[in-house]
């Protein structure tokens, strides 16, 4: 029998150090740069300049605002600066030969930091470790080390390939040995929006195309992945995909078996020029999906919670995105009533509850004291709620009252 409260595990939050305090995480021998660097360091992110900013380094304010919110358990990424990058590594390029040692020296700090971060709250928060694919074994290293040092570990950030950037394809054997890493020490690799973006430039549009094609950028490994043969080769490989919506997966589960089918057609064109790699696969991109593919869906949308079949409810993992202005905070039940209100109950607590306690090793048990004091109560969220009841002083999507589901891509 289940609770009459929700234990939320939210799929998607943010953190990072404070600039400064990524300095004793550094190797000694980077000191005195960093000091020239950090002081030199102009931030452009108004989050990170914001009364709020405390948010992604303030373990005890950041834990009461969560629990005020009903949030259990978090799984996180990055959202700070670590040192000698120019922007967080969401959206950062990848580095060339001459910063690598340096950027990949501040990935470090911030995968250390984050470590420390998450050993304030045990059980209660994952975070995915950053890599950089420039050089193999160094991020084989890193896995390795993380999932020695985490509680409970939230996999690894995977940089998704930006075109031309002069990194391999994720198809081609070179990644071989990441795969079977993750697959063997049962580590999720997790794609978040924001990353695998070109260079757009300076012009003024060129943020609102970055904007419009953020998202497709990072669902690009769906079908790199698939049709790469990597799926077909570690069938036990986790996949998660983070933060890019819900609604452009059925279609766009639709079309990659189209082109699967047509790759396959003897008759087809496509099969002539293009099957070798379909004649491979043993399953269709669907199947491959179902069976490797996890979503953190970041505060489903109203128009979005129909499709959670077509998806999978036991793929579905919700997620707040705090402390994002964008995210739910502090109208977490809401936008659970948003998104739920109406849905059975078990799919309900697949969604907020047990998908990522399973995929990730939160102990239910352990965080279910704290669900029965805080989390949203079941029947609350049951409730549908109208778009005239949703919260007016928000930045939250979940909220919008024009919400198209974007099925384009």
């Amino acid at each position: 029998m289940g609770s009459d409260r929700y234990a939320v595990i939210s799929s998607d939050g943010h953190a990072g150090a404070d600039l400064w305090d990524y300095k004793p995480y550094l190797p000694a021998r980077f000191h005195d740069e960093f000091d020239v660097w950090a002081a030199a360091y102009a931030n452009p992110f108004a989050d990170l300049l914001a009364a709020t900013a405390y948010r992604n380094w303030d373990s005890d304010r950041r834990l009461a605002e969560t629990e005020s919110d009903g949030v259990v358990a978090e799984v996180l990424f990055p959202n700070t600066v670590p040192p000698f990058f120019d922007q967080g590594n969401l959206v950062a390029l990848p580095p060339t030969e001459d910063d690598y040692e340096h950027r990949w020296a501040g990935l470090q700090a911030h995968n250390r930091w984050m470590a420390d971060f998450c050993a304030k709250a045990p059980g209660r928060r994952a975070a995915c470790v950053q890599i950089f694919l420039n050089r193999i074994d160094d991020a084989l290293a890193e896995i390795r080390w993380a999932k020695q040092n985490f509680d409970v570990l939230g996999g690894v950030l995977l940089p998704s390939v930006a075109p031309n950037r002069g990194l391999h394809e994720l198809w081609e054997p070179y990644y071989e040995p990441l795969w079977q890493l993750c697959e063997d020490l049962d580590v999720p690799v997790t794609v978040h929006s924001g990353s695998g973006v070109p260079d757009y430039g300076e012009h003024e549009a060129a943020r609102a195309i970055l904007l419009i094609e953020l998202a497709w950028f990072a669902h690009r490994p769906v079908w790199h992945l698939i049709f790469g043969g990597v799926l077909e080769r570690h069938p036990n490989l986790k996949v998660v995909l983070t933060e890019q919506g819900v609604a452009w997966i059925p279609r766009g589960l639709e079309t990659l078996d189209w082109f699967y089918r047509r790759m396959t057609l003897p008759e087809a064109a496509e099969a002539r020029f293009f099957g070798a790699v379909a004649a491979g696969m043993s399953m269709t991109p669907t199947e491959y999906f179902h069976r490797n593919v996890w979503v953190g869906a970041s505060f489903l949308r109203p128009n979005e919670s129909p499709l959670r079949h077509d998806v999978g409810v036991d793929r579905i993992m919700w997620g707040a995105d705090y402390p994002h202005t964008e995210g739910t905070y502090p109208y977490t039940t809401e936008a659970l009533r948003a998104a739920f209100g109406g849905c059975p109950t078990d799919e309900v607590r697949m969604m907020v509850e047990t998908n990522a306690a399973n995929l990730y090793g939160f102990d239910l048990g352990a965080l279910r004291p704290l669900a029965d004091r805080i989390g949203p109560a079941v029947d609350e969220v049951s409730k549908p709620i109208s778009p005239d009841e949703y919260p007016t002083n928000t930045g939250c999507a979940a909220f919008d009252k024009v919400s198209v589901p974007n099925r384009s891509w």
